[in-house]
């Protein structure tokens, strides 16, 4: 199942509110966006190119849990309190992308309930979406074999 995109999540009229917010920005190749920990004060829909979401894990190099592209959201944690990343990203490829104020986007959703509706509900769905990429990944890792499930 891929993860649902701005644009089939969002009503018209909600997107297009969202979209005045945006701002494009070009973020070369191997940039860390963000790193776990940090505070989370924006997220990026990707135009072009990739980006790797990771974890670390002690005693052990990073994992990559997902490779983001098109149309994908890039930061959840701006939205859920204490709005501090649960991941890190770097750019696996030069990416442009639009990027969205935190703030700015609560305060929007703050404003009008049913655009902070839609987009509360687009957000959890991705995240439900990247909490079983992250599992499975990790297990596909880390666990002895056979020790995930197969549901």
């Amino acid at each position: 199942m891929n993860t649902p995109s701005m644009l089939r999540a969002l009503p018209t009229q909600h997107r297009q509110r969202l979209m005045r917010l945006a701002r494009e920005v070009t973020i070369p190749q191997g940039a860390r966006i963000f790193n776990e920990g940090g505070r989370a004060d924006r997220f990026w829909i990707i135009r072009t190119g990739s980006i790797d979401l990771d974890t670390h894990v002690p005693g052990r190099r990073r994992a990559i849990i997902e490779t983001l592209g098109h149309n994908e959201l890039v930061g959840l944690s701006w939205l859920f309190a204490p709005h501090v990343w649960h991941l890190s990203a770097t750019a696996a490829t030069p990416v442009r992308s639009y990027e969205f104020d935190a703030t700015a986007v609560r305060c929007l959703c703050q404003d009008d309930p049913a655009l902070g509706h839609a987009v509360t509900q687009w957000v959890g769905d991705v995240l439900a979406h990247r909490l079983r990429t992250t599992r499975t990944r990790l297990l596909d890792l880390y666990a002895p074999y056979g020790a995930g499930s197969t549901v």
